[in-house]
Formats: C-alpha cells, sequence, structure tokens
C-alpha cells in the first residue's frame, strides 16, 4: 500500500517519466475505472495489502519465508505480463524512466522479502504500524508545524509501545520491520512518479517493475519455493497470495494516487495500521496485548492529524 510520503513528490516533477503512451485511446479498463469513485480504490487496497500477507503467513508452515516472498512476486509478475504485456513499456521507455523502473522494480523485491521476514517474526499489526514511522517523519520535516509535532511525538511513542513488547523476544523482527518502513518510504516516492503520468501508464510500468523485482529475489527464493512448483494446491495458494498481495493493492494503488487529492490521501491512510491489527486479529488470530492495541491506536492517531505540503490548497 503506498503512504503520505509518496505524495510529497511534486506531480510536475521534471524528472516523472514521460508518457510513452500518449495520444493512445483508454482501454476498456480504465474506461470502467474511471466510473468506480476513487475512495473505493483506496479502500480495496487496504484490505488486501494486509490481508494478502495474511494468508502468506499462514502458508509459512509449508514453504520457507523466502520461497513464499519469490512465489508473490512471481505470481504478480505472471499475472501483469499477461494482462499489460509491460516489456512494451521497457522498450519505449528512455534511459532515465529504465533507471526509474530498475529502482522500482529492485525496492520491491527486497521490500517483500524483508517485509515476509519480519512477518515470521512479530505481529502482522505491529509490522504494519512501524512502516508508518518514516511516511510521518518526512511529512514533519517538509512542513514543520504544530501538527505535524504532534502527529511525529504520537507515532514515535505508538512505535516505542510496540518496540518495547517485542525488542527482548525478537529484536530481529524489529530490526526487519524498520527495515520495511525505510523500504516502503522509497515505494512511495517511486510509486507516485510512477503514476504520475495517469493511472493506465503506471500500472503498465508497475508491471515492468514486478518483472524486475522477480528477478531481484530469485537468487535467494527460487530453491525455497522448489516445493511448490511441484505441488499443485500449494502453488495455486501462492499464486493466490501474489494476486491478493501484489496485484489488487498496486493497481488501486495507482488509480487512487492519480485521482485523489494529497490531503484527502494522507487522512486515509490513518485506516491502514487499523486495518493490519484487524486483519491480523481475524485471519491469524494474533489478538494484541493492550500495550501494542494502545501503540496501534497512537500511531492511527498519529497519521490521521499529519499534514502534507498543501493541504490547505
Amino acid at each position: 500500500m503506498v503512504n503520505s510520503a509518496e505524495h510529497s513528490a511534486d506531480p510536475t516533477d521534471a524528472t516523472a517519466p514521460a508518457d510513452a503512451t500518449a495520444g493512445a485511446p483508454p482501454s476498456r479498463f480504465m474506461t470502467v475505472a474511471e466510473r468506480v469513485p476513487s475512495p473505493a480504490f483506496f479502500l480495496t487496497s487496504a484490505v488486501f495489502h494486509y490481508l494478502g500477507p495474511a494468508f502468506a503467513v499462514l502458508l509459512f508452515a509449508r514453504i520457507d519465508v523466502l520461497g513464499v516472498a519469490w512465489l508473490r512476486i512471481a505470481s504478480a509478475a505472471v499475472v501483469f505480463a499477461l494482462w499489460r504485456r509491460p516489456w512494451r513499456v521497457w522498450r519505449a521507455a528512455t534511459r532515465r524512466q529504465r533507471r526509474l523502473l530498475l529502482a522500482l522494480g529492485s525496492v520491491l523485491g527486497v521490500m517483500n522479502t524483508v517485509f515476509y521476514l519480519a512477518l515470521d517474526r512479530l505481529p502482522l499489526g505491529t509490522v504494519g504500524a512501524i512502516e508508518f514511522v518514516g511516511p510521518v517523519l518526512l511529512a514533519a520535516l517538509g512542513v514543520r508545524s504544530r501538527r505535524n509535532g504532534a502527529a511525529l511525538v504520537l507515532t514515535v511513542a505508538g512505535v516505542a509501545l510496540l518496540a518495547d513488547v517485542h525488542l527482548v523476544g525478537e529484536p530481529l523482527g524489529l530490526v526487519l520491520a524498520f527495515g520495511n518502513c525505510v523500504l516502503f518510504l522509497l515505494y512511495v516516492v517511486l510509486g507516485h512518479r510512477l503514476a504520475a503520468d495517469g493511472g493506465a501508464e503506471g500500472i503498465d510500468r508497475l508491471g515492468a517493475a514486478m518483472l524486475i523485482a522477480m528477478l531481484v529475489v530469485a537468487p535467494v527464493g527460487v530453491a525455497d519455493a522448489a516445493d511448490a512448483l511441484t505441488a499443485p494446491a500449494l502453488l495455486a495458494a501462492a499464486f493466490g497470495v501474489g494476486v491478493c498481495s501484489s496485484v489488487i493493492p498496486y493497481v488501486c494503488d495507482q488509480l487512487a494516487m492519480a485521482r485523489i487529492p494529497r490531503a484527502t490521501f494522507a487522512l486515509m491512510l490513518a485506516l491502514l495500521p487499523a486495518t493490519a491489527a484487524v486483519i491480523g486479529v481475524l485471519v491469524l488470530a494474533q489478538v494484541p496485548g493492550w500495550p501494542e492495541a494502545t501503540g496501534v491506536l497512537l500511531v492511527v492517531a498519529g497519521v490521521a492529524v499529519h499534514e502534507e505540503r498543501g493541504r490547505s490548497a
């Protein structure tokens, strides 16, 4: 799922990739998508961003974590390849656009891998809440106001509670969760540049980036995914995880980013840490204690309070 940091990037940024398909008529998919209310894309992404990983955690008992991570990415890459034929974007891209695609693909691959390694050690709600430290910090640095100062205090206090709960038992899990936070920040900044030219083109470039991510993670994931490649039921389950985790939410991200104003999007982000905690309870039976629940609520409050540059515009 995208974050508010992404909206700190200027949609008119000269570094944003040019539209490789400018002048082309809208696809049937985009014609239908334009009729859907913009918040619906965000809400769909919010649910599937954590529902897919929750299903992935259930697969950890049968497939090694790195294998699940690679299968998630590979499944999504196959769907994008069949649906969008993203290699056409690569062929038409300039050198600068290809650098952006390589950067986003590398970040996607490493981020998903680190995210799953963190989920193997920490509850989904905790990892989901820690993701938001970076974006709130970035907003506070970009717009120095009392409101953002309060948002930063709330978020840091919430994450401190979460970290205190797991510091002794899972220090590596916390390191991975904070590493995922940094990568998440990079993803949303790059993703906003990708979405700057419009929904359809952003999805095509996202497909190209996903193919790159599959190649980036292959050296550490293919061997661990071997068991699933010979077990149709496991392979189907992993494919479902990939669609739920990396196709539905990322496509909705691109469509939402192209249409929802920054300020509205930033406020709606407050739903995400709560969504992660709720899905952790419903799917994984990860019921938080009062310190964890309080920590998540503080992060939700911090995300809701923070303001983006140009919010009053």
